[in-house]
Formats: C-alpha cells, structure tokens, sequence
C-alpha cells in the first residue's frame, strides 16, 4: 500500500487547523475510494465515536485558509456543506466504522504520515534549538574577539610613543 499511495500524497492533504493537524473530508473519502457522502454518512451513524477532538466542521473562514471551494451549488460542482476536519484520532475511529481492507490499509498508510511529520517537526525543533546556542556563541565570541582586538590597539599605540634614548648624557667640553 505505501507504493499505492505515497506518503508524500497524504502529507500534502494534512492542514493545520486550530492549532490541530488534520485531514479533510473529502480527501480521505478520496484515499479511501469511497464518495465524500458515504464516509460522512457513516460519521453521523456512529457520532458518539467522533467527539469534538477527533472530528469537526470547519467554518468558511477555516476551508477558505484551507484553500477549499466552498459552496455554490451542487450542479455546479461545488460543496452545499462545509467540510469536516477529522483529527489524528478521527483517522483511527474511522477504520473501525469503514469495514474494508483498503480503508484498513489507507489507515495504516496515513498514520504512517502522521508519524513522519511528527518526527520532522520534533527534528525542525532540535536544528531550532542548536541554531540558537550556535548563535549565542557566536555572538560572545564576537564579544571577546572584540576585546582581543581593542588590547591589540592598545599595544600598537604604546608602541607609537616617542621612545626615550637610553644611556647616558654627557655634556660636551667645549
């Protein structure tokens, strides 16, 4: 199934909504194979499964930062509803109540994306957090290499004073 359906695919299909990853309606009916309207009708039989945190309906502002057409009219090709937003925990619920294979499958594959964008995120954290030490030692070395070279000024003009003669002074017989 990974072959079938790239990670990269769903990973494109992952928005950030408040402040949630989350998959779209229609995009998981489309990995699935089903039509939009079967997989939420099988959401609202089972509504008790799908809690606030694990499904919900965006608002237009929510699917127009999605970059979704909203509605215009069904025999037009648009949505008449807004879509629903189904979280990391919506995705698994709903291959308890879409009894197939591939969805079993498509599951497997999403969770798989879930996990890898996890794992970059929490990388992009590391490389964020070692570039501000970095930074930070920069920045002090910046501080003492200034100091190194305001010592090495100061020695360069002690060395620019007229220099006392040495030795002895006779005053001459004339």
């Amino acid at each position: 199934m990974k072959d079938i359906i790239p990670i990269e695919r769903i990973e494109s299909k992952i928005y950030l909504v408040r402040g949630q990853k989350v998959m779209l309606d229609f995009d998981l009916a489309e990995l699935y194979g089903i039509e939009t309207k079967h997989l939420k009708r099988q959401v609202r039989r089972n509504q008790p499964r799908f809690p606030e945190d694990f499904a919900f309906q965006l608002t237009k502002q929510e699917s127009l930062r999605c970059q979704i057409v909203t509605s215009k009219s069904a025999r037009r090709g648009g949505r008449r509803y807004l879509p629903y937003a189904f979280t990391e925990h919506g995705i698994l619920m709903l291959s308890s109540v879409l009894n197939s294979e591939t969805a079993i499958q498509v599951n497997i594959a999403i969770m798989r994306a879930f996990v890898r964008l996890r794992k970059v995120l929490a990388a992009n954290r590391d490389l964020s957090y070692l570039f501000k030490e970095l930074k930070h030692k920069v920045d002090q070395h910046d501080v003492e290499i200034g100091l190194i070279i305001k010592s090495i000024e100061k020695m360069i003009a002690i060395d620019k004073k007229p220099k006392s003669k040495i030795g002895f002074v006779t005053k001459s017989r004339d």
